[in-house]
């Protein structure tokens, strides 16, 4: 474990089942100017036992200073303390016992981001990987850094088409990077819709996550 950047050393909340005894984990990353308690409250939506959420918190409620398609370096040492904490995050459920196969991630807007870019970055076999209103990180998408299979690991992604933050383009590039990786990719736009998370989205995650459970 790095404790050496921004967000190392900040807490990680934790609501369900205990990871050691939950059969599967998802790890979920708030937006800007949000908290890991925020984030966690849309597991009261998903309607799932055993799971382990867990959910830590950024250094200063940000993750990263500028905008997700700022140059990357615009965004270190940020970035790769936050890419450091998802990954110490799993560390801590894959202790428990918890496959990667039963890991779920989860992010909004800035944490959708950095949950697609860690999952590009470090690709595997995963449970599900889902971005409400995100895409993958840089002024282009260098896809140099994404080396391996996601081995069809379903991933999820959402977002308005007139969303100030996202632009749809982004979106649509990160579906395509993913798929080259080997991922399984449902990509849902939303005319009109603001930056939010909507029923649809909620209803998407929780049937991913019940397929996996029953596996």
């Amino acid at each position: 474990m790095s404790n050496t950047g921004p967000h190392q050393e900040q807490p990680i909340k934790a609501t369900g089942t205990l990871p050691e005894n939950a059969s599967a984990a998802m790890i979920m990353l708030h937006g800007r100017g949000s908290s890991a308690e925020n984030m966690l409250s849309l597991s009261n939506h998903l309607d799932q036992k055993d799971v382990a959420y867990l959910a830590p918190q950024a250094a200063g409620h940000t993750w990263y200073p500028q905008r997700f398609i700022a140059p990357i370096q615009a965004n270190e040492p940020y970035l790769s303390s936050a890419l450091q904490a998802v990954s110490d995050t799993i560390e801590t459920v894959e202790k428990a016992g918890i496959p990667a196969e039963k890991l779920f991630l989860i992010g909004f807007s800035q944490g959708a981001c950095l949950a697609l870019e860690y999952a590009a970055r470090n690709p595997r076999r995963y449970g599900g990987v889902i971005g409400l209103s995100g895409g993958l990180i840089g002024e282009q998408i260098d896809t140099s850094n994404y080396n391996g299979s996601l081995e069809e690991t379903p991933i999820f992604i959402g977002c308005s088409d007139v969303d100030f933050h996202i632009p749809l383009e982004r979106v649509k590039e990160t579906t395509a990077a993913l798929k080259d990786q080997g991922a399984d990719v449902t990509e849902r736009i939303y005319p009109g819709m603001g930056h939010t998370i909507n029923e649809d989205e909620v209803q998407f995650v929780r049937q991913l996550m019940s397929s996996v459970l029953s596996e």
